[in-house]
């Protein structure tokens, strides 16, 4: 047997965004037609589906995941199938196409500062609805979407409706709970595409610059608990069901549609400490998303998550350096409860 909120639906299919990250580290951004060096480079998975997907494989708790989207017929292909395959991540939801190669970024990485993404989405602005078979996914807990606006046929707006606004509809008609997680893109359409989909959303994540770019509200900046509160006020007005989850550098959010309001600090890891930013909001997702899954607290789920994010700071790429979910919460009984009993599944 195993624990947890409904006993009779388990695991999580992540949807979206897959993509070979380059992740290239260099000591400073150059100026425009001026040369850097490169001094590290790392090959890995990315994307919101992929990051989450592999977060919470790599979590061990026997949790089943599902890997859900497109991706091209090529070597970026290859990588992502071995990665899935050396995490028991299922992958039959994971379709191909000739039409076009798999989604890969190259990131410039400058260690303890920031990151800069060159992205060429290929086969992920090919994913369309046919592509998603939630119905199929009935017996699933949790259905997540990332990201919503970087997934060209998905976020089109027609009528005032997108494809992903009806395929989340179809999705909790299927019984899913429904988490979205947002990229922080200029695009004229931002707003417009996260309002069509809001009704449809259990949970959404976002940092202050999505906060801002989604409602039109000011965000000063990671550390404005107050205008970060503001947005997530408007975004539950205008349809998210159960909790808008924000998060940044500094804090994390937790705004429920019951009222609860819950603020906490990010974790402080040491400058020397960060090898690369990429993913770290992600991991961040996957222990919110872990949570959600089992019925723990929000008090528990930031926790997890913020020492989740902390730890994929540590790595060249999203997902080298999350640790199993024993490490990360040896304190928490309800967690090593889960984790003897749920193995069991």
């Amino acid at each position: 047997m195993r624990v947890g909120p409904d006993m009779t639906r388990c695991g999580i299919a992540c949807a979206g965004n897959w993509i070979v990250d380059v992740v290239h580290a260099i000591d400073h951004w150059p100026a425009k037609s001026d040369l850097v060096q490169i001094s590290a480079e790392a090959e890995g998975v990315g994307g919101g589906a992929a990051n989450v997907a592999l977060d919470l494989a790599a979590f061990d708790t026997g949790l089943p995941v599902f890997a859900v989207g497109l991706l091209g017929r090529d070597r970026h292909a290859e990588t992502v199938r071995r990665a899935c395959a050396a995490a028991a991540v299922d992958m039959r939801w994971l379709g191909a196409t000739e039409a076009a190669p798999t989604a890969h970024t190259h990131v410039m990485t400058v260690p303890g500062d920031s990151r800069t993404f060159f992205y060429h989405p290929g086969s992920n602005d090919l994913l369309a609805e046919p592509d998603l078979p939630v119905e199929d996914m009935a017996g699933l807990r949790l259905f997540y979407l990332g990201y919503l606006n970087l997934l060209a046929r998905l976020d089109a707006l027609e009528a005032g409706s997108t494809g992903a606004a009806r395929l989340l509809a179809r999705a909790r008609a299927a019984g899913l709970i429904t988490c979205v997680d947002l990229v922080s893109r200029d695009h004229p359409d931002f707003r417009a595409s996260v309002e069509a989909a809001l009704p449809q959303i259990d949970y959404l994540f976002l940092n202050e610059v999505e906060a801002a770019r989604a409602t039109g509200l000011a965000v000063s900046g990671p550390d404005d608990a107050a205008g970060l509160g503001r947005a997530a006020d408007h975004l539950l007005m205008r349809g998210v069901c159960r909790a808008v989850v924000t998060h940044t550098a500094r804090l994390a959010l937790w705004a429920g549609a019951d009222g609860l309001r819950l603020t906490r600090p990010a974790l402080v890891v040491p400058p020397h400490d960060i090898v690369s930013p990429v993913g770290a909001g992600d991991a961040f997702c996957a222990g919110v998303l872990l949570a959600i899954h089992e019925g723990w607290s929000p008090e528990v789920a930031l926790t997890l998550a913020h020492r989740a994010a902390a730890a994929a700071l540590r790595g060249a790429t999203a997902n080298d350096a999350i640790p199993p979910l024993a490490r990360l919460m040896p304190d928490h009984s309800p967690i090593g409860q889960w984790i003897t009993v749920g193995k069991q599944t």
